[in-house]
C-alpha cells in the first residue's frame, strides 16, 4: 500500500520543482551548463556516434550475409575457413585496422579530456564537503576559519562562474555524486575520500542524483545545486551563519516539542537540538525541497513528511512520530520560522 504513495510523492516533487527546467531534467547529460561538461560533451557525443555506427555496420553485414546465402544450412562438424582466394582476409584486415584506429583515437581523446578535467582551471575559493547517507546528502561548507563553517542538507549553493572544490565522503554504503548538466560522476566510498570540482556557467538550479544503487530509496536520493551570482552567494552564505530567530507563540511550543521528539537526530543552530544522525534544519525554509528533493518545501508537504515519513520514503531512518494533531501543527509552525 505504501509504494504507490511513495511514487506519487516523487511525481509531485518533479512537478513542484520544475520552475527551472534544468532542475527537472536529471538525466539530460547531452546538454552542458558547466565547464566540465563543456570539455566532456564533445567526447560523449563522438563516442555515441561511433557506437551507433558500429551497431549499424554490423547489423547491415548480418542482413547482407543472410540475404546472400538464404539456403545455407549448418553442417555438424563443419568448419568455416576464410582463405585469401575469396578476399575474406583482406576485409578482416581492413576491419581490424579501421577499428584499431578509431579505438586509439578515442583513447587519446579520452586521456586528453581527463587531463583537462582532473583539476579546476583556477584555485577554488569555495570548498564543500559532501557526505552521502541513506538517503540524503550532508553538505558542509569549510572555511580556513572554523568559526565560519556551517552545515546544510540536500541543497548545494555555489557561486556561478567560479570553480568549487568538493570533498566527497561515503557515510554508509557506496553512493555516486552526479550533476548531469554540470559534470561527471564521482563515487563516494566509505573509508575513502574522493575529490571533484564543478563550475556552473550561469545562475540556475541544477538537479543532481545519486548514480550508484544504494538501497530501497536510491531513486529518491536527489539534490539541487543552486548556482547564484557571487554577490547573491555571499549573502546566502552570511545568512546561513546566523541562528534562526527566537520563536513566539505556537512556534515556541513547537520548538519544545521539536527538541523532545526530533532533537536527538536533527540540529538547529542556537538551540538544544544537536543531533547528528539527520540533516541540519537551521534554515530549513530557505530550501526548495524536502527529503532529498522528493517533495516541494511547502506547508502541506512539510506536514505530510513530518507526520509519516515512511509513507513517502519506506525504509528511511526517520520513523513515524507519535504526535497529536495539535503537536504536529505546533512543530510545523516552529519549522516555518527556520529561515
Amino acid at each position: 500500500m505504501r509504494l504507490p504513495r511513495a511514487l506519487g510523492g516523487w511525481g509531485v516533487a518533479i512537478t513542484g520543482l520544475a520552475g527551472d527546467a534544468r532542475a527537472s531534467q536529471p538525466l539530460n547529460y547531452l546538454v552542458s551548463h558547466g565547464l566540465q561538461n563543456d570539455v566532456t560533451l564533445p567526447l560523449t557525443k563522438a563516442l555515441i556516434a561511433v557506437s551507433l555506427t558500429v551497431v549499424l555496420i554490423i547489423g547491415l553485414l548480418i542482413v547482407a550475409a543472410i540475404l546472400r546465402r538464404p539456403g545455407l544450412q549448418p553442417v555438424a562438424g563443419a568448419r568455416l575457413e576464410v582463405g585469401p582466394e575469396g578476399g575474406g582476409l583482406s576485409w578482416i584486415w581492413i576491419g581490424v585496422g579501421l577499428s584499431s584506429l578509431v579505438l586509439l583515437a578515442s583513447i587519446a581523446w579520452t586521456v586528453a579530456v581527463l587531463g583537462q578535467t582532473v583539476h579546476p582551471p583556477s584555485k577554488p575559493k569555495t570548498r564543500i564537503e559532501v557526505t552521502a547517507h541513506q538517503w540524503w546528502w550532508e553538505v558542509r561548507y569549510v572555511d580556513e576559519n572554523p568559526a565560519l563553517d556551517f552545515a546544510t542538507a540536500d541543497e548545494i549553493h555555489i557561486p556561478a562562474g567560479e570553480p568549487v572544490a568538493f570533498k566527497l565522503i561515503g557515510g554508509d554504503v557506496i553512493h555516486s555524486f552526479w550533476v548531469p548538466l554540470l559534470g561527471g560522476k564521482t563515487d563516494l566510498i566509505p573509508g575513502l575520500t574522493n575529490e571533484s570540482w564543478l563550475q556552473a556557467d550561469t545562475p540556475g538550479t541544477y538537479r543532481g542524483q545519486c548514480a550508484e544503487y544504494c538501497g530501497a530509496q536510491h531513486a529518491h536520493m536527489a539534490f539541487l545545486v543552486v548556482a547564484q551570482s557571487p554577490q547573491d552567494f555571499r549573502r546566502w552564505r552570511d545568512s546561513q551563519l546566523q541562528s534562526p530567530a527566537a520563536p513566539q507563540g505556537e512556534a515556541a511550543q513547537g520548538a519544545q516539542l521539536f527538541t523532545m521528539h526530533c532533537g536527538s537526530c536533527h540540529s538547529v543552530r542556537g538551540t538544544d537540538a544537536g543531533g547528528v544522525l539527520g540533516p541540519d534544519l537551521s534554515h530549513l525554509m530557505q530550501r526548495q525541497s524536502l527529503a532529498a528533493a522528493t517533495l516541494p518545501n511547502d506547508p502541506a508537504h512539510l506536514s505530510q513528511w513530518v507526520s509519516d515519513p515512511q509513507a513517502i520514503k519506506p525504509g528511511a531512518y526517520m520513523q513515524k512520530p507519535e504526535l497529536t494533531a495539535a503537536e504536529l501543527a505546533a512543530i510545523r509552525a516552529y519549522l516555518g520560522t527556520l529561515r
